[in-house]
């Protein structure tokens, strides 16, 4: 009942009351960055709550136009966003294994969690628990321009402004029908892209109001890795061969626990091994590139609308409403048994007699007593199977999104207006796990009656499975039995009450031609998610790959605010005081956590900023801003469970342990089997993935940064009219860090410096490894791996440069468009605690550092207008950058060792077609993309634009699968950062009446 009334208020809002009701103005055009005003009186800058057109911003704002989202041919939001320098790439539509259904933007690499997206200065609900909205809801179709502000914004906007906001902004008064349509696909005829909009807008009562209705719809194609050259086979990062790596491949491998066994050739070791380790028989590694996808399938609907209507000269009622409906599939490689601890039958009629053989040695049974009419049963310690027969695994993402605000706007006088409005918005993320093995349903299906002829229990259709074969032993019969779906559901909601004064004075200083301007008002927040998962998700280790459990997990918070901010303008039209101008702001917000227990906390931010024009032409700014960022409900409440990251190298791992007493007692202290260790056959993590433990932590408090912006704006007024130069430094300071270690760090911490003590010291008996094996990888039902607990203990930092040309003048025969936007990162700079390595991450890939942040980046676009036509070249830059482990301090900081950091260059060996391919996995070198568009007004009416996306089919680097962290590296390289789908055409039509 509550979800249809929210719904059937959304299409009352939408479709009968629009004419009744008003919109707010957001805008903030390329003119702030140059400091001309707008003629729009109701205008407020992005980055300020003061509404007044002569108010020049002291903190810098990229500007992306509808013009250039019309040229990049962009389907959703992160695609724009993954454009613009300085932007480091979060989850998105080329993320496939770590997606969870929704598209992020990650400012200056600070995180997802620390940046803000609004639509038209107003926050949207978030997608999850997480704090963060997701870009797929964003109308693109009524997208006037996107604001980037980059820096602490939290004085203006409140918690989670570490980094900046991101304020997409729509069109105002929109009149008239648009309907326009687009396709895109790849040079080699997969990735189909698709996406239809349509916009009806007009004013009514003598202009006095204005209503707008967009649907849209977006329909997105798979690219499976397999279908491209680089990322058919699995290439090792360390090794180069071209294979497989994971040791859950096909026939079953059993890992054991006996002297009798002994050889352990599956991780390819030929010794003999006295202790009696063993995992037979030997398989190769699973292959599992092609099942992977570079491009992650995508459909959406969506519905966007809003309205305003001037009651009377000083009263505006406004609205706007949106519904989205998502579906996003992340689709990987077949399920299995990784690890698991499963008891079989002698009497199992699929058993080979080798195998037979083995497991009555495993089990102590005498050979006479070894037959295939035994009821004895052994308990293997570790079985690996994949199971191929199953399908691959796909998590379908469906979300729905409901965001609806009201208001009013009073003029209280000629230049002060009273803003109050209210918003609710929910958000609903349901997401089905499809082809997953169940491990309660293998072991019925291996428990089979005392003649072996059918399951023991028979509950459920159970079929005895043959898990002893090659690929296609499993039978379809089987497959299902064994098969099951998951469902986990992910609810958020945010309810938003706020009343703001803003205007002027009427006065100003006597020096100063403009009056002192301010805002002031409170705002109340309302946050709660809950995770919903079924029985299924919740058992650890039941969903064969699926990771740890799922835990239910219900929280919240209210946030009560008061701000103010002041505008100055100190001097204006005097000699070298062109224009001066001070600002300051202050926030205080008080944070009530709904749970028992939990501390609530306040916190205070404040800004102060200037801008100094000595001449017309030239304008210097500045500002200090003290940020904070409150935790968000997933960081407060989730419960501690087992997961997987990435680690490649284990100090326990292989033959490096053997004779060596203080890393062999640290090992075993940690749980690994002696025999293991002595015999050094503790495997590497699989598949380069170690498992790790963490949660929230409902004792953590905000965090709090301080940043700095200083820059200046050139715009010639008599020479090179039309051009625009703004160059800008920041800098950004995150302290109490809500943080966890990296697994190089948890294991740094514990091997960096091996003594006496290790064996005893919590940084490595913290650490806690798989009973069968040693190994960091297994069961997340009894491999708890590294500990991860969330702590205020971390450090965050960056610094940099951006600059900004623009040019724009008439050659004659056409018109030039000319864009630069580029951005130097000195530094990006994370430390888990005070004790740990302050690890910097520019120019740098591994598991340590996340997606790539390269030092210099830059987009440039030139474009010639030749009446109905024109033509734009699109040139993006990405520098070159290197693997960590080669940094200077990799022996002692980054989570190397000389013995184990990358160091491969050669050629690659194996299968498939990049065998014989000459490859240095320690660099990437620069990259140059190339992206050209034609447009064509066709009438006055109809518009087409065509474009070749990376026109020079640049390939994709090639750093093999276990470089960097899986979510963004996939397929043998960094498929977010770089262009894994090769030369893209796209053609789009735009009709409006």
């Amino acid at each position: 009942m509550k979800t249809q009334f929210k719904l059937s208020l959304l299409g009352t809002t939408l479709l009968i009351g629009a004419a009744s009701l008003a919109t707010p103005a957001f805008a903030q055009d390329q003119e702030q960055d140059t400091g001309a005003p707008s003629n729009d009186a109701t205008i407020v800058v992005t980055g300020s709550l003061i509404s007044n057109p002569n108010v020049v911003a002291s903190s810098p704002v990229n500007v992306t136009t509808a013009e250039e989202i019309e040229l990049l041919q962009a389907n959703v939001a992160e695609e724009i966003l993954r454009e613009i320098p300085g932007v480091v790439p979060a989850l998105g539509s080329a993320v496939n294994n770590g997606a969870n259904g929704t598209n992020t933007v990650n400012l200056r690499g600070l995180g997802a969690n620390r940046n803000l997206v609004l639509l038209d200065g107003n926050r949207l609900v978030p997608a999850n628990f997480g704090g963060s909205v997701d870009l797929n809801n964003i109308p693109l179709a009524l997208i006037e321009r996107v604001d980037v502000l980059t820096g602490g914004a939290s004085t203006t906007y409140g918690a989670d402004a570490i980094s900046g906001v991101v304020n997409f902004v729509t069109k105002r008064d929109f009149a008239g029908v648009e309907m326009s349509a687009s396709n895109r696909i790849t040079e080699e005829g997969d990735g189909n892209a698709l996406r239809a909009d349509l916009t009806v807008g007009a004013n009514f009562d003598d202009g006095r109001g204005n209503a707008v209705l967009s649907i849209g719809y977006q329909e997105v194609d798979p690219v499976y890795q397999g279908a491209r050259p680089i990322s058919l086979f699995q290439v090792s990062s360390t090794s180069g061969v071209a294979s497989g790596n994971s040791p859950t491949s096909i026939p079953t491998s059993f890992a054991f626990d006996n002297a009798a066994i002994p050889v352990d050739p599956v991780f390819g070791l030929t010794q003999t091994n006295p202790a009696g380790d063993a995992i037979v028989p030997f398989y190769a590694g699973f292959n599992f590139n092609p099942f992977n996808i570079f491009q992650t399938p995508f459909e959406r609907f969506n519905m966007f609308g809003q309205a305003h209507y001037e009651i009377s000269d000083s009263v505006e009622v406004y609205t706007r409403g949106l519904f989205s409906k998502n579906t996003v599939s992340a689709i990987i490689a077949p399920s299995g048994v990784f690890g698991e601890t499963l008891t079989v039958g002698l009497n199992n009629p699929f058993l080979t007699p080798s195998i037979r053989s083995t497991l009555c040695i495993e089990g102590g049974i005498a050979a006479a007593a070894c037959t295939p009419t035994s009821t004895a049963t052994v308990t293997i310690p570790g079985v690996y199977r994949r199971t191929v027969e199953v399908g691959p695994r796909i998590s379908e993402y469906v979300t729905q999104v409901f965001d609806y605000r009201l208001g009013v706007k009073v003029g209280v006088t000629d230049t002060i207006k009273l803003d109050v409005s209210g918003s609710y918005g929910e958000s609903e993320n349901r997401e089905t796990r499809q082809n997953y093995v169940l491990r309660s349903r293998l072991q019925q299906a291996l428990t089979l009656n005392a003649a072996g002829t059918a399951c023991a229990n028979p509950a459920g259709g159970c079929v005895p499975l043959n898990l002893f074969g090659a690929a296609g032993s499993i039978t379809p019969a089987q497959a299902a039995f064994i098969r099951g779906s998951s469902t986990v559901t992910n609810k958020a909601s945010l309810a938003q009450a706020r009343a703001l004064l803003a205007g002027d004075f009427g006065f100003s200083i006597p020096s100063a031609s403009q009056p002192i301007s301010f805002a002031i008002g409170g705002e109340y927040r309302e946050y709660t998610a809950a995770r919903e998962p079924d029985n299924l998700a919740a058992v650890p280790g039941e969903l064969g790959g699926a990771g740890g459990a799922i835990l239910p997990l219900d929280g919240g918070y209210n946030v009560y605010d008061a701000f103010g901010e002041l505008n100055v303008p100190i001097a204006s039209d005097q000699p070298f005081f062109h224009d001066l101008s001070l600002e300051a702001g202050v926030r205080y917000s008080k944070y009530e956590v709904d749970t028992a227990g939990s501390p609530s906390f306040s916190a205070t931010t404040y800004k102060i900023g200037g801008s100094w024009a000595p001449v017309e032409a030239l304008r210097f700014r500045g500002s200090f801003q003290r940020a904070v960022r409150a935790p968000n409900i997933g960081e407060l409440f989730a419960p501690v469970v087992t997961g997987l990251d990435n680690l490649s190298v284990d100090p326990c791992a292989g033959t490096g342990v053997i004779g060596n007493a203080l890393l062999s007692a640290v090992c075993i202290a940690q749980g690994a089997p002696a025999g293991r260790v002595a015999a050094g056959t503790i495997p590497q993590p699989a598949a380069g993935q170690a498992n790790v433990t963490g949660g929230g932590n409902p004792l953590i408090g905000p965090e709090k940064a301080e940043t700095y912006a200083l820059g200046f704006v050139f715009q010639p007024t008599t020479f090179l009219s039309g051009l625009t130069v703004s160059m800008d430094y920041y800098n950004i300071v995150v302290d109490n860090a809500i943080t966890n270690a990296t697994p190089g760090d948890i294991i740094q911490g514990c091997f960096g410096s091996l003594t006496a003590a290790s064996a005893t010291s919590p940084a490595c008996t913290g650490i806690r490894r798989n009973p069968t094996t040693g190994a960091l990888s297994g069961s997340t039902a009894n491999t708890f791996g590294l500990p991860q607990p969330l702590t205020n203990l971390g450090r965050l930092s960056t610094d940099g440069i951006d600059l900004s040309i623009n040019y724009r003048t008439d050659l004659g025969f056409a018109t030039l468009g000319w864009a630069f936007n580029g951005n130097w990162t000195n530094t990006s700079k994370f430390r888990a605690s005070p004790t740990a390595f302050n690890r910097d991450c520019v120019g740098y890939y591994s598991v340590n550092c996340q997606s790539i942040q390269p030092e210099f980046s830059f987009s440039q676009r030139t474009t010639l207008g030749f009446g109905d036509v024109d033509v734009s070249l699109l040139w993006r830059y990405i520098d070159s950058v290197q693997y960590e482990g080669q940094a200077p301090d990799a022996l002692t900081g980054r989570g190397f060792t000389n013995a184990n950091r990358n160091l491969f260059r050669g050629t690659v060996t194996g299968a498939g077609p990049m065998v014989g391919r000459q490859v240095d996995f320690n660099r990437i070198r620069a990259y140059h993309y190339f992206d050209l568009s034609t447009r064509f007004s066709i009438t006055d009416n109809l518009g087409l634009t065509m474009t070749v996306l990376n026109l020079t089919n640049q390939k994709a680097p090639l750093v093999g699968n276990t470089a960097g962290a899986t979510a963004f590296n996939s397929g043998n390289t960094y498929p977010s950062t770089y262009d894994a789908l090769g030369r893209t055409f796209a053609v789009s039509a735009k009709l409006k009446f």
